[in-house]
């Protein structure tokens, strides 16, 4: 169990570091002029829709995918044994890092593409909100109960 536990929190900060790395690589990108800035400036209606899109996303998406994780924990995965409860842990983990990751790019781009700060907050709660989302041991073992089996031993 304890190599399962080891491997799981492995992968879930490979997962949690490749979404900075993706965030980071897209800033550079447009700071560079690898990508192309300003995209929607003159076009006001798609630039209101992209940006009510953005901020629909940021206000539906960021807290559905901590609240998410936290009732598939209490309801479901705390039910299982613990292969698949580790198996299911890693999956709404992705789940949770998948979801404010596509905020975090969509509203990041919106910033680039239309030059107003509406974008770069609710990426930024995005990118924040993932500071939620940090894997770690003692993390891993208190929100499956094992804790308990582990003073135990």
């Amino acid at each position: 169990m304890e190599k399962k536990i080891k491997v799981l929190l492995t992968l879930l900060k490979i997962e949690f570091y490749a979404m900075w790395v993706i965030v980071i690589g897209l800033i550079a990108g447009y700071e560079c002029g690898i990508l192309e800035e300003g995209v929607l400036i003159g076009n006001d209606n798609a630039m209101y829709v992209a940006q009510l899109t953005g901020v629909l996303l940021a206000i539906c998406l960021i807290p559905m995918s901590l609240r998410i994780f936290n009732l598939s924990l209490t309801k479901y995965i705390k039910t299982l044994n613990i292969e698949n409860a580790l198996k299911s842990y890693r999956r709404w983990s992705e789940v949770r890092i998948i979801l404010l990751l596509v905020v975090a790019v969509f509203n990041i781009s919106l910033y680039y593409w239309t030059m107003d700060n509406t974008g770069l907050l609710c990426g930024g709660m995005a990118v924040l909100a993932s500071m939620f989302c940090i894997p770690g041991r003692k993390r891993i073992l208190s929100e499956l109960d094992l804790t308990k089996e582990e003073e135990a031993v």
